[in-house]
């Protein structure tokens, strides 16, 4: 769980980002900036890769990610995870490993 504590540094952080990224075309740059500044969940995802998260992880091939936000009410007394056995994706890849996707 992550708290954002300063929702204009984050927005700006992101921003930032975003304006440095030389390889990002100007149309998606224009579509970026809005969306960071609509949204918390949008900037931190222009800041956080999953490949600098995983990568480097042993036995962890990263094929694809996404993100899904949502605001919630933190409840430290509540530390239940609410994922539906239909979040949680089993299978193997071509080499016959498994695969966890949730």
């Amino acid at each position: 769980m992550l708290e954002v504590s300063d929702a204009e540094t984050l927005t700006a952080a992101a921003l930032e980002r975003i304006a440095t990224d030389e390889h990002m075309p100007a149309e998606e740059r224009t579509f970026a900036e809005e969306a960071v500044r609509e949204d918390e969940s949008e900037a931190l995802a222009y800041l956080v890769d999953p490949v600098d998260l995983l990568g480097s992880l042993p036995g962890v091939d990263l094929a694809q990610a996404s993100w899904s936000t949502e605001p919630v009410e933190y409840d430290p007394e509540s530390m239940e995870w609410d994922i539906d056995e239909e979040d949680v994706i089993e299978e193997d890849d071509e080499d016959g490993d498994q695969v966890v996707r949730a």
